[in-house]
């Protein structure tokens, strides 16, 4: 009898220097959920991946000029692929993510991440750029139909330096809420045996086929009519 693989989850980070906040983040987080991985379920085995995308800029430039990827942004692009679960951590650049984020995944094949768990987290200056968790990086994820976590985490500078606990509100406790959220899911959806993560979180909301028939639906043109 063959163990079960182990689940994969895979870091990707937009920082640009080195050291970096930005990967320092996509590490916290990492580890968190491994941590609370392991502690929801006895003998889980997993395998953590992190794509630096500073390593990669010249070869994702290359790839979108010649159509072509460079062995190592090949086999970063695979390990996106067969992710279990995302972690995706970037800089803020002109209140949005930063352009090698981006262009890194323009290069995803379109439904690569359908169904795929995704923890948005950014890095930047000031607190008060946190909403590019929401204005920017949540619809990209949208888009690319994957299945964002809840809670995301931003760390500006200042985070980096509290003392908070993590019943404070700090960055520790936005970890920890965030990365909880992100096993939740990865338990649910890559547990789930002959059934992709998609149909799974579906099928959870589907309504039931006792609750009666479905409502009625009025012509656009009838209520334009009831108005008059």
């Amino acid at each position: 009898m063959t163990s079960p693989r182990p689940l994969r989850l895979v870091a990707v980070s937009a920082g640009l220097s080195k050291p970096s906040s930005t990967r320092l983040l996509a590490d916290r987080l990492a580890e968190s959920t491994v941590r609370q991985l392991i502690g929801g379920e006895a003998g889980v085995e997993i395998a953590v991946t992190v794509v630096e995308l500073r390593d990669l800029a010249v070869d994702i430039a290359n790839n979108l000029v010649a159509g072509f990827p460079a062995p190592a942004l090949r086999e970063a692009l695979e390990a996106v692929d067969g992710a279990d679960g995302l972690i995706v951590v970037t800089p803020v650049f002109a209140a949005s993510y930063s352009g090698l984020f981006k262009s890194f995944f323009d290069l995803i094949e379109p439904d690569t991440l359908s169904g795929t768990p995704v923890l948005l987290a950014a890095t930047g200056g000031t607190a008060r750029h946190s909403l590019v968790l929401e204005h920017a990086l949540r619809p990209l994820f949208s888009y690319l139909h994957a299945l964002t976590v809840p809670s995301a985490v931003f760390a500006a500078t200042d985070d980096w330096g509290t003392t908070a606990d993590t019943h404070a509100g700090g960055l520790p406790a936005r970890i920890e809420r965030a990365s909880a959220e992100l096993a939740a899911l990865l338990r649910r959806t890559a547990g789930t045996s002959g059934t992709s993560a998609a149909t799974a979180v579906t099928s959870a909301g589907d309504r039931d086929p006792d609750e009666g028939a479905a409502e009625e639906v009025v012509p656009f043109e009838q209520l334009l009519a009831n108005l008059t």
